[in-house]
């Protein structure tokens, strides 16, 4: 068996994103092992995957600064990897790196491709064309390193088994469909307006008078905003911050019939158990190749690049342009739930 050391820290999408790679890996090449080192948060993405072993880490406080770094290269290297399969490329994998490769060790990092995303991100000569995925440059790593690499296979990531508060709270639905929706996003460029989104929530609901609403967020400021849409219907809305663990969510969105997404981590997460995930997109594209795993081009709901060519501004949704706000009205309440109840009819 030959053991690869993999590097991916954060963010929590980027990390979701590199599940099914690990297993497109594991499963065409059966005389490998993997150790994943991430964030110790992230350990559920992991769990199911077959010889696969999960290194937990704390960068900013167990291994702050460059002694830091050292300390935890001394504890990974009693791993005895084979080589290094460096997925992030930020300043930290880069002395890890430096470190294995000084003592003797085989490194191969990922290729982000910064010079083509600014171009798609430019606002004069803006070259407009869809780039390699982030899942494609994952695995190109480990084709770098001799392993074959096939994503185009069937690659459906096992659904957690549940646990008994999570198996009760989805009997309460009577076998109803439930959906998902995650509002939020690391920036405002990404997040499509909670007024409108209420609009959407109404829609749907009178349309479809089965489903059953799970809205997902973190923190107390979120919970507070998603108060607001759970009064729409407290009967068919569940308002989730703070109700489950992140290893209970994952169990209900793998089982969701539906995930309604900005261009953030619920959306990857969904993506991993085959769930349809539509997607809204503001300040950034999937062009930039951050797609969810596998989703329909048509599942990608965009603003209407004829009105606002400068789109997309930002790989991250960090940069906007003023009067940016008005982007959000080119994708309407009414074109968000026709998608969810044509996919729910399906």
């Amino acid at each position: 068996m030959k053991k690869i050391m993999v590097f991916r820290f954060s963010a929590m999408g980027d990390v979701a994103m590199t599940v099914p790679v690990l297993k497109a890996v594991l499963e065409q090449n059966p005389s490998l092992e993997i150790v994943m080192v991430s964030r110790a948060f992230y350990a559920p993405f992991f769990k199911d995957l077959p010889r696969t072993k999960f290194v937990g880490i704390n960068l900013k406080t167990d291994y702050k600064g460059l002694p830091g770094i050292f300390r935890l290269f001394k504890k990974l290297r009693t791993e005895q990897p084979d080589a290094i399969a460096d997925l992030h490329d930020v300043l930290r994998t880069k002395i890890l790196n430096l470190f294995f490769k000084i003592s003797g060790f085989k490194v191969a990092v990922i290729r982000k491709g910064r010079k083509e995303k600014r171009a798609l991100t430019q606002q004069k000569n803006k070259v407009f064309i869809p780039l390699k995925s982030t899942h494609e440059r994952y695995a190109d790593v480990f084709r770098t390193l001799g392993y074959k690499v096939d994503l185009n296979k069937n690659l459906p990531v096992p659904k957690p088994v549940l646990s008994k508060p999570v198996e009760l709270f989805l009997q309460t639905f009577a076998g109803q469909p439930v959906i998902g929706i995650a509002p939020f996003a690391a920036h405002e460029g990404k997040q499509y307006p909670l007024e409108k989104l209420r609009k959407v929530l109404e829609i749907v609901l009178e349309k479809h008078p089965e489903v059953n609403i799970l809205l997902f967020g973190g923190g107390e400021k979120e919970k507070k905003a998603l108060e607001g849409l759970e009064k729409i219907n407290r009967n068919r809305i569940v308002n989730l911050v703070g109700v489950f663990n992140f290893d209970e969510e994952l169990q209900l969105i793998s089982r969701l019939k539906l995930m309604l997404s900005m261009d953030s981590g619920n959306g990857h997460l969904a993506a991993l158990y085959q769930v349809p995930v539509v997607t809204i997109w503001g300040a950034t594209h999937p062009y930039a190749g951050f797609a969810p795993f596998q989703q329909p081009a048509d599942y990608q709901l965009i603003p209407d690049r004829d009105k606002f060519p400068q789109l997309p501004t930002s790989v991250y949704g960090n940069k906007v342009f003023p009067g940016f706000e008005a982007v959000w009205d080119t994708i309407t309440p009414e074109k968000i739930s026709d998608k969810i109840l044509n996919i729910l009819q399906s």
